[in-house]
């Protein structure tokens, strides 16, 4: 592990939408600074991602100083939309969390709808340190996060995803491969690491952060969904659950939880420390 290395950061300033990536990102209790602050919801307050919006893979997020964004999407003018005053919330569900955020302006919600076809609204976190605990049952007291899946961060190495690649190369979806980091839309990207080497990691520093290993990552179909086309296949699905079936779960990366505040960039000494 001497030389492993931070090959990439990725900001996703909306969940599902395309994101950012930064050459170095601030790191918060609740994950990179402005990381899935912002979320779509449906007309009954569930939480809109590519596992039933597959199009949102072509749709990006730019944050902006401030915490605004700007949005793009095929067949629209860009927008921009001003983080909102927090004079009021509504109550949203992301899975099993009930959660409150609060409403983006009307702009926002007409844009998101136009581009799906459907009727959604966009939502802000306004307080992460409060909003949302991660899961308590791999959670620490006190431990929040944002609108990401469960967990502050998310790490990948490179190293596994060209050992999976070569185990799909062999198999009968091999027309499906190589696939590219982003279906697994990682925050941090190690380099220099052996494969799977992450399944045995329990904290590290990156560029003098710590972190702490909360649980191995499953996955879900939206692995599947080719990010610049947004079209589905069966991989990787399909071979992680034939080689990568641990605990019941098709695992690939690690979910993190920062341990201290800092700045990590591109290029910084990733250490295992447990």
């Amino acid at each position: 592990m001497g030389n492993a290395e931070l090959l990439s950061i990725h900001v996703h300033p909306v969940k599902a939408f395309r994101g950012q990536s930064p050459r170095e990102a601030a790191v918060e209790p609740w994950g990179l600074a402005g990381d899935r602050r912002w979320a779509l919801i449906d007309h009954g307050g569930k939480v809109v991602t590519q596992r039933q919006q597959p199009r949102l893979a072509r749709a990006a997020a730019e944050l902006l100083p401030g915490g605004g964004v700007r949005l793009s999407a095929p067949g629209l003018e860009p927008l921009t939309v001003s983080v909102p005053q927090p004079i009021g919330t509504v109550s949203l569900e992301l899975f099993r969390d009930k959660v409150e955020g609060v409403l983006a302006d009307d702009a926002a919600h007409d844009w998101c709808s136009a581009y799906l076809g459907a009727d959604v609204r966009l939502v802000h976190m306004d307080d992460p340190a409060t909003r949302r605990a991660v899961d308590p049952e791999y959670g620490l007291p006190g431990e929040t996060v944002t609108f990401a899946d469960g967990y502050p961060l998310l790490v990948t190495s490179t190293a596994s995803l060209d050992a999976l690649n070569s185990l799909i190369a062999r198999g009968e979806h091999a027309a499906e491969g190589p696939l590219p980091m982003n279906r697994f839309r990682p925050n941090l990207v190690v380099a220099g690491t052996e494969p799977w080497a992450e399944d045995g990691w329990s904290r590290l520093t990156i560029g003098g952060v710590g972190f702490r290993v909360a649980k191995k990552c499953g996955r879900c179909v939206l692995t599947t969904t080719d990010q610049s086309t947004a079209e589905r296949g069966r991989e990787p699905l399909h071979t992680l659950g034939r080689h990568r079936r641990l605990d019941g779960k098709l695992v690939f990366g690690q979910n993190l939880v920062p341990l201290s505040r800092g700045t990590v960039r591109v290029g910084d000494r990733v250490e295992i420390v447990g």
